[in-house]
């Protein structure tokens, strides 16, 4: 049976990114690996074993595309309108908060945000299928 480890996404300034995702989502540091052409950095905190894995080649000036295939990534929180109003008060500039309702019962509440490479995160609160 497979098991979930990580997934990796191409950062340009390093230092910004492990900032960004320290502060809003309290992911630390767990490994750092460092070759010649690249650079790799592995993230997560307690709550979860998967990791994100940053990767920033080593020379890359310009920014990466996203092409038509990346969707996001997501993760939960205890309470998403008090995580919406810090990242508000981070400069972090997050979407509004959304609520999916099916029959009257509240099946996601959840918004999107991006990281300072533009990748799109889902902050979605721990609720139903979504733990």
């Amino acid at each position: 049976m497979a098991k979930f480890l990580h997934s990796m996404i191409r950062v340009l300034d390093l230092d910004r990114s492990i900032a960004f995702y320290q502060q809003a989502f309290a992911f630390e540091v767990k490994a750092r690996r460092e070759f010649s052409d690249f650079t790799l950095v592995y993230l997560s905190n307690d709550e979860s074993p998967f990791e994100l894995e940053l990767t920033l080649n080593h020379g890359r000036t310009e920014a990466y595309t996203h092409g038509s295939g990346y969707g996001h990534i997501a993760v939960t929180v205890a309470d998403v309108d008090s995580e919406h109003a810090r990242f508000k008060s981070l400069g972090f500039e997050p979407r509004d908060v959304v609520e999916f309702k099916e029959d009257g019962q509240l099946l996601a509440k959840f918004f999107f945000t991006k990281d300072p490479d533009g990748y799109e995160i889902e902050v979605l609160e721990r609720l139903g299928r979504y733990q």
